[in-house]
Formats: C-alpha cells, structure tokens, sequence
C-alpha cells in the first residue's frame, strides 16, 4: 500500500515529505495508522547521524494510531484497536529471558539498523529501499508496521494523538521514578533537565508524594511549567556557579534522589553530588560514546549509588496502559508539555524542539 511520511535523504538533511510503498505485513506483525507520532531528540540524533541508520531514512518511534491489518498469526490485535507502539527487544537474549526486555542486548541494532532483524525494510520507493523499521516502527509517517511484541493495547477513549510520546520520553520519565527509585512520601528529588523526560519523572514524583520536588533547566518557560506540574522548587542554572548551594540550602543534607537527562558530564557530577548519604542518582541522558565524567570516590562510599536506566525499566504492556489511566485521570497531564504539528510542518517541529521552544513536538498525520 502508498503511504505519506518524512524521509531524510542525507545526514542532517531536511524531512521531506513522500509517497513511499509500504511491505505487507508479515505472520507476526501489524499495520497501523498513524494518528500522531511524538518528535524526540533520537529522532534528530538519527537525521543527524548519530547512529549507524543509513539514508534515506524514515525516522519516528513515539507513534500511536489504529490497528489497519493483523499478520495471519496474530492474536492478541484486531483491525480497529488502538495502540502504542514501543520499544524493540529481540525475546531471546539473556536480559530478554529475565524479563529486562528494555536491556535487550540487541536492542541498538533493532532500534538504529534502519531494518527487521533480518536486514530487510517496511518501505521503498519505486522499488528501491527506503530504511526503516526505526525502533521497529518508523512513525513518521501515515502507516507503519511493527511486530505485534512491540504494539501496547490501550483504552479507546484515550486520545490517540496525546498517548505517543508515551512509548519513549514518557515511560522512560515516569519509569525511572515508579519502577527504579520507588520513593516513599516525603522523599526528595533533584530533576536535572525538564525536558519531556524529566517533566515526565516531575509528574511522577508527584503522584508518589516526593517532597521536595526541585527542578533544574535552563528555560524559563520550562521550569515555569515545572512548578505548574508540581514542582515545589526550581532552580534556574543559567549562569550559576553553585548550584548544589541553592539545593543544599533547600534540603540541608540533600536529596534522597536525583535524575539527570541531560548527559552533561558537569550535570551529571552535580546531580550525584546533590545526593545525601545512601540516595540514588539515575542517569537518563543519552550521552554519546566516549563521553566521561568523573566523581569522588569516596563520596560513594557513604552508601550513595549511580544506575543508568533506559526506557524507564518499564514492561510497556503493564506500565503504558497504567499511564494512559493516570491521563485519563488528570493525574499525568502530558498535554501540558505537548505542541501539536502537522506533518507537512515536521520541519519546522525539530527546529522549535532543538531551540527549547517546544517541549515535546507531536507530528499529527494527515487523515
């Protein structure tokens, strides 16, 4: 079938909008409709060539839409179910085998190739590929196939155009504070970047009850929403020397946890030295390879610990349709962080998205 997406041609060239043909799917796989695909900073790594996706590229992986057509063994989906699509795993590595799926140690290749694991492709052009299959979906565009593992179910009175972001920045947010830290009421927390990734664990940690909530950025308008969404502190790094002097002097002994999403060595050292003795720093940034930091040993030694987390550590099959709830709710307004784009406007969405100028882009697809 033709589809409508965004292809990049080149590294860090422009989206350009195309008629591409889409595979059939196959045993095990669905086609969606896009209703509408969040823009991430992954997405603009890959155009840029951060990673090892060829051109020309179709990007996107925060999509969600409409189950179009089922592979002849699926089961668990029909034509007309509303859906997520998340991360890839592979289903048979050891991580995989211990229920780690969002640390499948294929997990990179599934995500960047550009490919199936197989090496083939979703889309083409007058019979020429086109690499895709971006988180195993490529989103960016008005249908996408995904492997029916991949595909989260969710309530059908939920808008789909708000749910995407869901899959990635949302869960990875929210994840590493309700699955990873776990906090108990009144415990404090440092967020360092409220981006969509930290405004997502900012919600969280409300609903968890953390008091203090302190948020850390550069943007005004984001820390604004910051306190907006629950934050009882935000601290403006902008041009400030110490920083851990404005959070000591809120907390006196420190946090009992921290988050940082930017992958800034010089952040990242000040999100674990904000920690009081035997608190958690969790490190959400996606820095690039080679990237080191550095911290004081002996600083560690006071029961203080440092873990990585990816996809918010989260199974999306339980942990995006609990979150879909708490936006039913009103508890988990995403909306608030959200700035709607057509697709013809893509473009224009990952320039506002690289400026700071809108938290979380969503691409709306044509009907």
């Amino acid at each position: 079938m033709q589809i409508t997406a965004a292809v990049v041609r080149e590294r860090s060239g422009p989206f350009v909008i195309d008629q591409l043909d889409l595979d059939e799917p196959r045993a095990d796989e669905l086609v969606v409709r896009v209703v509408a695909s969040g823009m991430c900073q992954t997405d603009l790594h890959g155009r840029d060539g951060y990673y090892t996706t060829p051109y020309p590229a179709v990007f996107g992986h925060e999509g969600a839409g409409i189950v179009h057509a089922v592979g002849r063994d699926v089961r668990a989906f029909a034509p007309g179910d509303h859906v997520v699509m998340s991360y890839p795993w592979c289903g048979a590595c050891p991580n995989c085998m211990h229920h780690q799926p969002a640390y499948c140690v294929h997990a990179f290749d599934l995500k960047m190739n550009g490919t199936r694991a197989d090496g083939s492709t979703l889309v083409a052009k007058a019979g020429i590929q086109v690499h895709s299959a971006f988180f195993q979906q490529s989103s960016f565009g008005t249908f996408a196939i995904t492997n029916e593992r991949f595909a989260v179910k969710v309530r059908p009175d939920a808008p789909l155009e708000l749910l995407g972001p869901l899959a990635c920045s949302g869960q990875t947010g929210a994840g590493a504070v309700l699955n990873v830290m776990r906090p108990n009421p009144k415990d404090g927390i440092a967020i360092f970047g409220v981006g969509a990734v930290g405004l997502s664990a900012l919600m969280a940690a409300k609903i968890a009850g953390c008091d203090p909530i302190i948020a850390v950025d550069v943007h005004e308008h984001r820390l604004k929403l910051a306190r907006e969404l629950g934050a009882t502190h935000v601290v403006n790094h902008t041009g400030r020397i110490d920083v851990l002097s404005d959070i000591r002097s809120l907390t006196g002994i420190g946090v009992r946890f921290s988050l940082e999403t930017s992958a800034l060595p010089a952040v990242f050292r000040e999100a674990i030295e904000v920690l009081m003795p035997a608190g958690t720093c969790v490190l959400l940034g996606s820095a690039r390879a080679g990237t080191d930091t550095s911290f004081d040993m002996k600083f560690l030694q006071e029961g203080r610990m440092i873990r990585g987390v990816m996809q918010g550590d989260s199974i999306p099959q339980e942990f995006i349709p609990k979150l879909v709830d708490l936006v039913m709710d009103n508890r988990f307004p995403i909306e608030r962080m959200i700035a709607f784009y057509e697709l013809n406007d893509i473009n224009q969405a990952a320039v506002d998205s690289a400026a700071g100028h809108a938290i979380k882009p969503v691409i709306r697809m044509p009907a």
